[in-house]
């Protein structure tokens, strides 16, 4: 717990540090990569780097933390500290990078806040960090432990046994494991990382959803080219695996993460998603189909066209062949050529959604906080709203209710 001490400290302290949070940070990356380049190779996404979002999801992660020790000193936020801890279990965090990021997170509070952190500011602060991170280390050695994995070793060889074209922007992996070992076992909606080497020898990580079901014989990753748009570079690894893999190819992976997994119950689901957003949706209609459930699902999603819909016949087949599930397509351009799709950005007025539904949403941030807003208004408890984020995670922070 925070001690009464350090807390009455963070409290007059944190309006000032919250809002220096942003050039801390800045200042905490640059310092640490210009002495310690290594960590940019298989561990942060330069990509998040170079446009902030991960500086940004940093602040707001130690800003959350803080706040929530001073609302209950005792307590810990279960849902920040559990989606960072499956994160990183991902990317193969090890305890030992806690103390490299303590070294220069520190050095930059004190650079930017200067004769403001007193001894008893730093304490105080440094309190709030270790259980962060402790409470992070215990969590991510438990996920390990429960995978079967070591930490030290994370990562494991797949073969593509399978490359399919699923529209001119997204393609489809199947792999199985290159040692022909058991696989890892997995929930549907979880992810993996996959690591690959770019041409400039530089190995970099992304996440992708388990698009199938996680059975035995076969896992599915379904990537989508992320484009060059305006003055944002286009997507290193996306394109790099669209470009170069091939059947019979070898991707390397890590074990199955993720805490917004499909649960067993009998009520009712909905499964709500934009553009490649679909691609978790997909494993877990695959799971039911496959365990024969019985729970209303309905499946609601948004595309620019039809053409862009990834899966779409793939969902289509799985909800057919479920007892009691259907599906509802938003599309802005090209829906008048589909029976049953709806022209426009996703509305779920008038929809009259189950009040008791389990919610699972994944899509882009914008996307998800207005849906998120819409089911509220609808009447649909925020509790029972999961969502996934890929990338840093922004939305917590802006989450209502």
């Amino acid at each position: 717990m925070l001690s009464p001490e350090s807390a009455a400290v963070v409290r007059a302290t944190l309006p000032a540090v919250g809002g220096a949070l942003d050039e801390i940070t800045t200042r905490f990356y640059g310092t640490m990569f210009s002495e310690r380049p290594e960590l940019l190779d298989g561990l942060f996404n330069r990509g998040n780097q170079a446009n902030g979002e991960q500086r940004k999801a940093l602040a707001g992660s130690i800003a959350g933390f803080a706040q929530a020790l001073l609302a209950n000193p005792d307590a810990r936020p279960d849902e920040l500290l559990s989606r960072i801890a499956h994160k990183h279990a991902a990317l193969g965090v090890t305890e030992d990078q806690y103390t490299i990021v303590h070294k220069y997170l520190f050095r930059a509070i004190a650079e930017v806040l200067g004769d403001a952190v007193t001894p008893d500011v730093g304490a105080a602060w440094d309190e709030v960090y270790w259980l962060m991170a402790g409470a992070l280390i215990a969590r991510e050695a438990r996920l390990y432990q429960e995978a079967g994995i070591d930490p030290r070793h994370p990562w494991r060889r797949w073969t593509v046994v399978e490359r399919r074209e699923e529209t001119p922007d997204v393609v489809s992996f199947l792999l199985r494991p290159a040692d022909d070992a058991p696989m890892p076992p997995a929930r549907a909606g979880q992810y993996v990382s996959v690591r690959v080497q770019l041409p400039d020898g530089i190995s970099q990580l992304r996440q992708y959803s388990l698009s199938g079901a996680p059975g035995d014989q076969v896992r599915r990753i379904t990537v989508k080219r992320v484009p060059s748009i305006a003055e944002a570079p286009e997507g290193e690894v996306s394109n790099h695996l669209h470009r170069t893999v091939r059947e019979g190819d070898e991707l390397t992976l890590s074990a199955p993460f993720g805490d917004v997994v499909l649960d067993d119950a009998d009520s009712p689901l909905l499964l709500v998603s934009a553009g490649i957003g679909c691609t978790p949706m997909a494993g877990m209609l695959e799971h039911l189909a496959a365990t024969g459930a019985s729970r209303p699902v309905r499946v609601l999603h948004a595309d620019r066209t039809p053409s862009d819909h990834a899966l779409r016949a793939d969902i289509q087949r799985l909800a057919g062949e479920l007892p009691d599930a259907r599906t509802e397509f938003w599309y802005e351009q090209g829906a008048d050529g589909e029976p049953g799709a709806r022209t426009g950005l996703m509305d779920l007025d008038g929809l009259d959604l189950p009040a008791d539904a389990d919610v699972y949403l994944c899509g882009s941030l914008p996307f998800m906080r207005a849906v998120r807003t819409q089911l509220l208004k609808a009447g649909i408890p925020a509790r029972r709203i999961r969502y996934e984020v890929f990338g840093p995670d922004l939305l917590l922070a802006h989450a209502e209710g």
